[in-house]
């Protein structure tokens, strides 16, 4: 079994079942460098959840919300909640146009670019605990996905050089940008530690709150315009257009938090 991207389970006093709604165990343990993806479901159930230092826990991001209950939760140093939110893919570059190897041909245009794909928002994360316990700092990261950078359009090809029985021929137009993708907004985290209140003041210090919103993606640049071919006697094509510019993605907005008592 893949000690890496698989749940690992160490099982006290009962044994860990998966239901449709819930994972539940006795006790999750998660060893020093190690990672624990929550695949099956959204919800994790457990009497105590302990991470090693440097783990790292990491949400089911195809989930809008996700809830970790635990009775008794331990964490060493350096130790990592997961939820961000999933960066968009840059958009593909248009393809060059072709300049024709024959006289008093016109160029060939370039393609449009693709735009970049919005980023994914954090998780919405739910953490209901009892007693906790923070031997150096714990981080949630809930922040949103990047917007991906749009795509350059395609230069345009150049128009051959004309004969004194034809002209030059014309530059053709450039490709479009694409369009950046927009940020996702950070996630919300929803804390509760019904025998520790005191948990609001370990914000920023002990716990680490990542809830930015994903940056914008960035606009592609526009493909550049053919030249004209140039023939005899001033008997030149025409120059392409440049192909359109597009504008940049739209930032996400922060997360915020939410303290909870029972």
């Amino acid at each position: 079994m893949n000690r890496v991207g698989i749940l690992s389970f160490v099982l006290c006093a009962i044994t860990a079942t998966v239901s449709r709604a819930q994972i539940r165990v006795g006790t999750l343990r998660i060893n020093a460098n190690e990672r624990y993806e929550v695949l099956q479901s959204d919800i994790v159930v457990a009497d105590t959840l302990i991470m090693m230092d440097s783990s790292v826990l990491v949400l089911n991001k195809l989930k809008r919300e996700n809830y970790i209950r635990a009775k008794v939760a331990v964490f060493g140093t350096y130790c990592t909640i997961d939820g961000r939110g999933m960066d968009g893919q840059s958009g593909r570059n248009g393809k060059a146009g072709n300049t024709p190897m024959g006289p008093c041909d016109n160029g060939t245009p370039g393609r449009n670019a693709t735009n970049g794909l919005a980023g994914t928002p954090g998780v919405n994360l739910f953490l209901y605990l009892e007693r906790i316990t923070i031997r150096g700092t714990l981080v949630v990261d809930l922040a949103g996905g990047n917007g991906g950078n749009g795509g350059n359009g395609g230069n345009g090809g150049s128009g051959s050089q004309g004969t004194v029985h034809c002209i030059g021929g014309n530059g053709a137009n450039g490709g479009n940008a694409g369009t950046g993708g927009n940020g996702a907004d950070g996630g919300v985290l929803t804390l509760s530690c019904t025998e520790q209140p005191e948990i609001k003041d370990w914000i920023g210090k002990k716990i680490i709150f990542k809830m930015q919103g994903g940056h914008a993606g960035r606009a592609g640049r526009a493909g550049y315009h053919g030249a004209a071919g140039l023939g005899p006697s001033r008997r030149n094509g025409k120059d392409g257009i440049p192909g359109t510019e597009r504008t940049s993605g739209i930032p996400g907005g922060l997360g915020k938090i939410n303290f909870e008592s029972n």
